[in-house]
């Protein structure tokens, strides 16, 4: 029996291992590596405080893994596929095992949302991807649409310019939502050229993408456009599927909780992405990691004073 039990690696899951391990509890934390793939697949984090030069997602969640094991966290690598919860006991199911906790911190993080127009499941890995980092050199020399005008999308639109020759950048409105600083960037460079007030219906080819079926919301006019590859940054969708009956979500799925970290159940907190929140980044992962550890172990001694009052 765990102290806390911990699902996710990423930003989140690993600064609540960071803190529960220094208090001294007796943790785990499960990961399955798609949990921490947001943070691991950016290129290069600026708004990261004490690192004035940038750091890449992938070299910040090695730092945190190194640090929460030099405290003393155990790391498994596992998938999670349900969780069975009593005030008592939480247990937590794998595909290989199932553990038990007195608490329980989630965070499971977001995956890339999916459009669902035609093409787009069928060219997944053949000219669609959700992650530049991962994809992009593979476009050298080529043309590349990008689906989105938030931080994300300019900041993997920027990224692809360094193998493309031409980057699209389809938006349904006609002003991006990313950061000033980004879309200063964006519109300074030469290879990104803007798609706006238009959205994709229809992704083409034959074993692989060739064009793309652009189609402009104020006057309806479909334009098809020849391109190598298409990203999509249209959002996330939280994971927390195995959740469903177990914890309060909101309509999208995130996890509600309070300025704690609390979910609806007693000894179960939830961090990071996967949880409703204003905002989501790298630096407000950590924080909630954090405050869920925190808060973990405060509902620990809590109980362990009932019982020593019995």
């Amino acid at each position: 029996m765990y102290d806390v039990i911990i699902i996710g690696g990423g930003p989140a899951g690993l600064t609540a291992g960071i803190y529960t391990a220094r208090a001294r509890l007796n943790c785990l934390l499960i990961d399955n590596y798609a949990i921490n793939g947001q943070a691991v697949s950016s290129d290069i984090i600026e708004n990261y405080p004490g690192f004035p030069g940038g750091i890449s997602g992938f070299q910040l969640v090695k730092n945190l893994k190194v640090q929460a094991e030099k405290f003393g966290l155990k790391i498994i690598l596992q998938e999670v596929v349900s969780v069975n919860y009593t005030e008592k006991n939480i247990e937590i199911k794998t595909d290989e095992k199932i553990y038990s906790a007195i608490s329980l911190i989630i965070a499971t993080g977001a995956k890339p949302k999916q459009l669902g127009i035609p093409g787009e499941k069928e060219f997944t890995g053949r000219g669609v991807s959700y992650c530049a980092t991962c994809d992009a050199a593979l476009y050298k020399n080529k043309t590349v649409a990008v689906v989105g005008g938030g931080d994300t999308a300019i900041e993997e639109a920027l990224f692809i310019t360094k193998f493309a020759d031409k980057v699209l950048v389809v938006h349904r409105r006609y002003k991006l939502r990313a950061t000033k600083i980004l879309q200063e960037r964006a519109v300074a460079n030469k290879k990104i050229n803007f798609i706006w007030n238009s959205h994709l219906v229809e992704i083409k080819g034959a074993q692989k993408v060739e064009s793309v079926m652009v189609e402009n919301i104020l006057t309806s006019v479909k334009t098809e456009i020849n391109v190598n590859g298409v990203f999509m940054f249209v959002g996330y969708t939280p994971n927390t599927e195995y959740l469903t009956n177990i914890l309060k979500l909101d309509e999208n799925g995130y996890i509600i909780t309070d300025d704690e970290m609390k979910t609806d159940k007693a000894g179960v907190f939830a961090a990071g992405d996967c949880r409703k929140k204003l905002l989501k980044q790298v630096v407000t992962a950590c924080s909630d990691g954090a405050i869920a550890a925190f808060s973990a172990e405060k509902y620990l001694d809590k109980l362990k004073k009932m019982e020593y009052t019995k």
